[in-house]
């Protein structure tokens, strides 16, 4: 059950909408795939179709009573059933006070990983959504996950901050989970026929290309995601033969090369 985190600091690279689409294209190969939404502005929760206002229990519910000893609710109280064909451990604004409770709790770190032990039934893959920084939370889910994967926006900016979410990675890795990897990075909003666009692809190709792998699908800019978000799926539903869910359903099978080849093989 490889367990895939999605990580970027830099917010509005189209993090969650890769996570949601990404977890689409999976089930659509058959796949088991379970979202966690890890995020206490909880987008991936309201892109789904949910009302985060609404949720009880969330995820931060099911940590809490981890953290404390409390027999519940536990984390597969809290899944839901979404259009997508995947299922969802919802978030909302309540996560946000996990940031100081994990500061004080022994291992808070781990605490992430102690959740996910509490399901019942594998998955193929798990992907987790994350909030766009470098803090507890996000060091929880690094250090509970499998692989690493980064949406990079394929903008100058975006790529400034790559090397300080590289760094944190190797932290994690030497300190908390040795055996987390960096799946590799995919582009998103891809507009390819600006000239800026092409120079930070290539820079990026140039710069890491012998060090991460890159991935070959590439994600475009297309209103089709937002007006998905709108009625609670992915483009992979709402649009399927748009050539952006078809970008989507290539980074599915790359990601699978890497991360789970055997179930290619089955």
């Amino acid at each position: 059950m490889p367990i895939i985190v999605l990580a970027n600091q830099k917010g509005g690279v189209g993090k969650t909408t890769s996570c949601a689409t990404l977890g689409a294209a999976l089930a659509e190969k058959g796949r088991r795939v379970l979202l966690v939404d890890f995020d206490p502005q909880a987008s991936l929760t309201t892109s789904l179709g949910f009302d985060p206002d609404q949720i009880d229990p969330s995820i931060y519910a099911a940590l809490s009573a981890t953290l404390r000893d409390e027999p519940s609710p536990r984390l597969p109280d809290t899944i839901l059933e979404t259009q997508i064909g995947c299922d969802l451990i919802p978030s909302n604004i309540s996560l946000s006070a996990a940031e100081p409770d994990l500061l004080t709790a022994l291992s808070g770190e781990t605490i992430l990983r102690e959740l996910l032990d509490q399901l019942p039934e594998p998955y193929d893959y798990v992907l987790i959504d994350c909030l766009p920084s470098l803090g507890m939370l996000t060091i929880a889910a690094l250090a509970a996950a499998d692989f690493v994967l980064i949406p990079l926006q394929a903008e100058f900016l975006p790529m400034r901050g790559l090397g300080l979410l590289l760094k944190t990675v190797h932290k994690v890795q030497a300190k908390l989970n040795p055996s987390l990897a960096v799946a590799g990075l995919f582009f998103t909003m891809v507009e390819p026929r600006t000239l800026h666009a092409q120079e930070v692809v290539e820079s990026v190709r140039q710069v890491l290309g012998d060090h991460i792998r890159i991935f070959g699908a590439a994600v475009g800019r297309t209103v089709r995601l937002r007006e998905a978000g709108v009625a609670g799926v992915t483009i992979i539903q709402y649009a399927p033969n748009h050539p952006v869910a078809e970008a989507y359903r290539q980074l599915a099978t790359e990601l699978e090369q890497v991360a789970a080849p055997e179930l290619q093989e089955a």
